[in-house]
């Protein structure tokens, strides 16, 4: 019997925009995939690399950091503070070979639920397609 790979996405989403747009997605009865857990930061910018070494480290397969587009920040810099540390955490899960395609960065504003549940399910699919991460728990503890 052949269980169906279930992977843990986990999702850091700006307050002002992108937790607003998963919100809009649920009460527009969008579907998006219930593996997907959410975690509500006030900025995208505040995302501490540390968090999603830890998210993978835990056993997350994939992870997400979403935020306002660029220039509607709330606290005016905080998402481009965000894609710096997206593109120096891709490099450095690239250098110690870990598939960097595991971890994303995504705009979404308040009043795009239905692209944030879009974007959410082609994540996941794309995960299943890449089946379960083990190596970052390997590589960095």
């Amino acid at each position: 019997m052949c269980m169906e790979f279930d992977p843990k996405i986990i999702t850091f989403a700006c307050n002002w925009c992108s937790y607003a747009g998963a919100d809009l997605a649920g009460t527009s009865r969008l579907k998006y995939p219930d593996n997907v857990k959410i975690i509500r930061v006030m900025c995208s910018g505040m995302v501490n690399p540390g968090w999603v070494l830890r998210a993978f480290r835990q056993g997350a397969d994939g992870v997400v950091i979403a935020g306002c587009h660029p220039g509607d920040c709330h606290y005016t810099v905080g998402n481009y503070y965000a894609k710096k540390r997206y593109i120096l955490l891709k490099e450095l899960l690239k250098f110690v070979g870990f598939d960097d395609e595991r971890f994303k960065l995504l705009w979404a504003s308040a009043s795009e639920g239905k692209l944030f549940a879009e974007e959410m399910t082609a994540f996941t699919e794309k995960i299943k397609e890449m089946g379960p991460q083990e190596k970052l728990r390997r590589k960095i503890e």
